[in-house]
């Protein structure tokens, strides 16, 4: 989701989420939490943060360690914290479980059995849930495949960024481009088919000709599910001092709009459905887990700095390690809690709705508070006008332009 704060024109700009935690976009509008309306034909998520990298990326500003000294004394607090928050989803049936970080690829077959069976003897989760994990390509290599087979993961987050060694080492990544390609291989040899890749745009190094050729290199591989983020700098990260200190340049949005288009141009003629601004795929591919966080649907976060939602409150973890396993340790939950407002509930149902295909349902909005929707049609005509989105029936949808300027036009139609 995006991390950008509202002041730039290009607010489509962002680094995911989705790979999900919580969606930042949120988080930087001063909003602790996902949009109430809960779709009660659907079912909810859990989200399990596992706090450790190999090394740090260059724009990354997400909570982690590169230290595994205490990665035993996290599992046990994260374990606990499973078993403190079992009522948190008021028996709610489970259908998606998702591995972010960090680099929850890190953990063995042991510790990712250990996690899913103290959610599955907790929590009712169906035979057909979605269980994803992120992963470095340099972490999946044959043996480790091997070993997730033996676990009841089925879908793969495969961080690639980008198919070239002097970006891949730009960005500080721990993989090489070989080891992108191969790892894909090795995963589809292994048996899993539900994958979905990163790709990350819109950075100095990165020219048209090149970005066409990392798109083009998903398609050979035949990948389902797209999820492609522009190059975002977030205070306190390397590329934010080395750009302050004038040793790298600024991004440049337009570039970045530029690329933008032609992302959403390939992924058309290849087939691809754009079903949220940073995430495409082919028909059916949807990531179940992502997609219940755009709808409004329930979940739980468990680990540091971990996001929840459950139709009437938010819930946010502490964003420190060894805090969170200190709080544990006297088993307390390492969480503040806010309550839902009225105006909360329909920004964040305006925010993730519209960011969507499926788009903003004015009855929906009118379910929140009554007579909302007359307002938000009028606080819209002007966007209309611009033909930046557009209403069929009851729905507000972005047009491709419109797209450019997603959280923009969301912010603007705030109540």
């Amino acid at each position: 989701m995006s991390d950008q704060c509202p002041t730039s024109p290009y607010l489509f700009l962002s680094r995911n989420v989705p790979r999900h935690r919580a969606p930042q976009i949120m988080y930087v509008l001063k909003s602790h939490c996902l949009q109430a309306i809960c779709y009660l034909c659907q079912m909810a998520g859990i989200y399990i943060h596992i706090p450790f990298c190999k090394q740090a990326c260059h724009y990354c500003d997400f909570h982690f360690s590169t230290s595994l000294k205490y990665k035993d004394d996290f599992l046990q607090a994260l374990l606990k914290e499973i078993r403190l928050q079992k009522s948190y989803l008021d028996g709610e049936t489970v259908e998606t479980i998702y591995f972010g970080g960090g680099t929850p690829s890190l953990l063995n077959e042991l510790e990712l059995n250990l996690i899913i069976n103290e959610i599955t003897g907790l929590h009712t989760v169906t035979s057909t849930a979605e269980i994803t994990l992120e992963a470095n390509p340099d972490d999946l290599d044959k043996a480790q495949l091997q070993s997730l087979r033996k676990t009841d993961i089925n879908r793969l987050s495969i961080g690639i960024q980008s198919f070239f060694d002097e970006d891949l080492q730009w960005m500080n990544r721990a993989h090489k481009a070989a080891e992108a390609e191969s790892s894909i291989k090795r995963a589809q040899d292994s048996g899993f088919e539900n994958i979905t890749a990163d790709l990350i745009y819109g950075y100095p190094l990165l020219n048209d000709t090149k970005w066409k050729y990392n798109t083009d290199k998903l398609f050979e591989l035949d990948i389902p599910h797209v999820s492609a983020y522009s190059m975002t700098v977030e205070p306190r990260t390397a590329l934010a001092s080395s750009i302050k200190n004038r040793k790298q340049p600024a991004m440049d949005e337009h570039q970045s709009a530029e690329q933008f288009i032609l992302l959403m141009d390939a992924m058309l003629q290849h087939g691809f459905e754009h079903y949220e601004i940073s995430n495409f795929c082919r028909p059916g591919h949807y990531s179940r887990h992502n997609s219940n966080y755009w709808k409004g649907i329930k979940y739980l976060g468990i680990g540091p700095s971990a996001h929840s939602f459950n139709g009437e409150t938010r819930q946010w973890n502490v964003a420190n390690n060894a805090k969170y396993i200190q709080t544990l340790e006297k088993a307390e939950i390492p969480a503040e809690t806010e309550l839902l407002t009225e105006t909360d509930r329909l920004n964040e149902y305006i925010m993730t709705s519209l960011r969507t295909m499926w788009g903003l349902d004015l009855d929906k909005l009118n379910l929140i508070a009554a007579g909302s929707s007359n307002e938000l049609k009028t606080a819209a005509r002007r966007y209309m006008d611009s033909g930046w989105i557009e209403q069929k029936e009851e729905i507000i949808y972005l047009t491709q332009t419109g797209k450019l300027y997603a959280d923009a036009i969301a912010a603007g139609l705030f109540f």
